[in-house]
């Protein structure tokens, strides 16, 4: 397991857990809710991680990204 920070551009990922107050309820809204697949759209390290979730692309910024704690899914 691994925070959404460091997830890799165009890899799957399974959200496991959202380690926060106030904003998770704005995060479930965009669909990104524990249990739900996401791909990893761009994360160059610096700036905002683009995710691709439910068929909608959505912007988060690294600080959230680290307290979302997610798996990679493999495909196959």
């Amino acid at each position: 397991m691994l925070t959404l920070d460091l997830a890799k551009p165009g890899s799957k990922v399974r959200i496991v857990n959202i380690d926060g107050k106030g904003w998770v309820q704005r995060l479930y809204q965009m669909g990104l809710l524990p249990g739900s697949i996401a791909e990893v759209v761009a994360n160059y390290g610096v700036g905002p991680i683009v995710l691709r979730v439910m068929g909608s692309e959505v912007a988060l910024g690294r600080g959230i990204a680290r307290r979302i704690v997610v798996e990679e899914v493999k495909e196959g």
